[in-house]
């Protein structure tokens, strides 16, 4: 089961943290991979390893989810390169952080722009490729944001553009079964990255996270492969318009 041998995966977001480790995830299982984000150079040498680790073929393209006429260009370079793609993941986002007193509106455009605007511009770009083969599979990483609020931190527009991605993913898996393409979300918990590592780590956010995450850590690298990798599959065919939810539990309380 979920073998992807023959399928091509783009992910966006993919020169390091969750995006990466998916693309990899991929690969091992066999498929081929386009790999997308700004920092080329970091996407040139994450190519390479997935290249001589898993013997697939992985295309790097440097691409800003933000902008339009880029985005429509990488997809016009991936299907010249591969004839087709099978697998989409919109992992690409950044936020700036504020509660609702203080946000601003440069800061609120920017992450609604980067979390949820940019998930409906490489959805459009790439999903009509998936029309024409009538199969695809779309696949989402939300946050376990986008279902709660939090006392942790202040961070408005990232909670609300991540709701917008679940229901963004209800939207496009209604519209397009009858393509044959499935759309379901992803919301990962408290995942180490690069990004996150810093945070994750003190002292007071280990104290949170033992208190609220039911078992009792963050997420692992590679932890969210196996989400990703079963909504990817054929077997996953009848699943759609879900939001699975690998968070260690902390949305269950």
């Amino acid at each position: 089961m979920f073998n992807l041998q023959g399928r091509v995966a783009v992910v966006t977001g993919a020169s390091s943290g969750l995006g990466l480790q998916m693309a990899k995830g991929y690969a091992k299982q066999g498929a081929d991979v386009v790999i997308m984000a700004r920092r080329i150079v970091k996407l040139e040498k994450a190519a390479e390893t997935i290249r001589e680790t898993y013997g697939v073929r992985c295309l790097p393209i440097q691409c800003d989810v933000t902008d339009t006429d880029a985005v429509y260009k990488a997809a016009e370079e991936a299907i010249k390169y591969y004839g087709k793609i099978d697998i989409l993941v919109n992992n690409a986002g950044a936020s700036r952080n504020a509660g609702v007193l203080e946000m601003t509106d440069e800061d609120w455009n920017f992450t609604l722009q980067a979390d949820l605007t940019s998930v409906f511009k490489v959805t459009r770009a790439f999903a009509k490729y998936m029309v024409d083969k009538k199969y695809g599979r779309i696949i989402n990483i939300a946050s376990i944001y986008g279902q709660v609020g939090n006392t942790a931190m202040d961070t408005v527009a990232y909670h609300s553009s991540k709701g917008g991605v679940v229901n963004f993913t209800r939207a496009v898996a209604a519209e397009l079964a009858k393509y044959n393409i499935t759309c379901n979300a992803i919301s990962p918990g408290y995942f180490e990255t690069e990004l996150t590592a810093d945070t994750l780590k003190t002292d007071a956010f280990t104290q949170f996270m033992e208190a609220s995450v039911p078992l009792r850590r963050y997420g692992r690298e590679g932890e969210l492969n196996a989400a990703a990798i079963f909504l990817a599959s054929d077997e996953a065919s009848y699943i759609t318009g879900q939001n699975i939810k690998v968070d260690g539990g902390y949305t269950s309380v």
